[in-house]
């Protein structure tokens, strides 16, 4: 499958004006978020664009009422709760008709919220491993022994694998119930696909080239994403007409669950049958040396600082 991408459709950085790089926040995620706003920060300023970082969507209100220009905004806040990938700051630099990158307020809202894109997926016959919705109080064994083992329990509004049980035998179960118990919120419990962990970065109309995630511990889990040096990315994640079809699938995921201008797309393909299984969507992905777009674009030959420039470039 041959991905072309098309040319810059500006120069001059003077175009995109005085931008914002919202970072940090009051999320889970705030250490990623922090580290992603430096670098994007670091790439735009070297491109000679006139930016400038602001920690948080409380911060972003205050400067909107004060009247400090802002011409645009370059999100990468994480998560819901003070990030900004719920449609809350969405909404925020809607009703102040300043432009800004990533999903709009739909698209944000939905896929923040696990359990109702797989609804959408499903409606849309798209795949989507088996889940149970656990509300606060829910009876999480008798759940369990619904689905069937082995199965992952995660929250159902939180990214970068916060909060998340792996259950594999009944063993597993009360440190799956204390997880669920400490975070208090609504629980995704989804059927654990055995196979390769794979993502597609998406940039405009374009599925990058896929990635197949192979951390050495065998979970792909916070420590595997952030912190460790020994994961493996595979780029391509896969070959020919696979590559092709999970591409397809992922776009068609993004596109139905009403995102737009750049995103990632998180796949399973099963070991026993190579079926793809769309696991998640993240509407602001990390831009950190260990983050995935970023891999997947310097394949196509787009290095950081100009998939940055490519990124603003989708708000003006």
């Amino acid at each position: 499958m041959t991905v072309t991408v098309t040319p810059l459709r500006v120069r001059d950085p003077a175009a995109f004006g005085r931008v914002v790089v919202l970072l940090g926040g009051s999320s889970s995620e705030r250490a990623v978020s922090l580290e992603s706003g430096r670098n994007v920060l670091d790439a735009l300023r070297a491109r000679g664009i006139d930016a400038h970082p602001l920690d948080g969507i409380d911060a972003l209100r205050q400067a909107l009422v004060q009247g400090e220009r802002i011409d645009r905004v370059f999100n990468v806040l994480h998560g819901n709760r003070g990030g900004g990938e719920d449609g809350v700051l969405q909404g925020l630099l809607e009703a102040f008709a300043i432009p800004y990158t990533g999903s709009g307020v739909l698209g944000s809202a939905l896929t923040m919220d696990k359990i109702r894109t797989k609804q959408v997926w499903m409606a849309s016959g798209l795949p989507t491993p088996e889940f149970v919705r656990l509300a606060p109080g829910d009876d999480l064994r008798a759940a369990v022994f619904r689905l069937g083992l082995p199965v992952f329990v995660k929250p159902s509004c939180e990214g970068s694998s916060v909060g998340v049980a792996r259950v594999q035998t009944e063993a597993d179960i009360d440190t799956a119930i204390a997880v669920a118990r400490a975070y208090g919120g609504e629980m995704l419990m989804e059927q654990m696909v055995v196979g390769d962990e794979l993502t597609v970065g998406i940039l405009g109309d374009v599925a990058l080239p896929s990635i197949r995630i192979v951390p050495k511990g065998g979970w792909y889990d916070y420590n595997a994403k952030y912190v460790a040096e020994d994961t493996q990315y595979l780029c391509p994640g896969l070959e020919g007409t696979d590559e092709e079809a999970i591409r397809t699938l992922a776009l068609a995921a993004f596109r139905a669950a009403g995102c737009s201008g750049w995103g990632r797309v998180d796949v399973m393909r099963a070991r026993a049958d190579g079926r793809l299984y769309l696991l998640e969507v993240n509407t602001a992905p990390g831009m950190t040396s260990h983050s995935l777009v970023p891999k997947a674009a310097a394949q196509l030959g787009i290095g950081f600082e100009e998939l940055c420039w490519r990124i603003l470039e989708q708000t003006l």
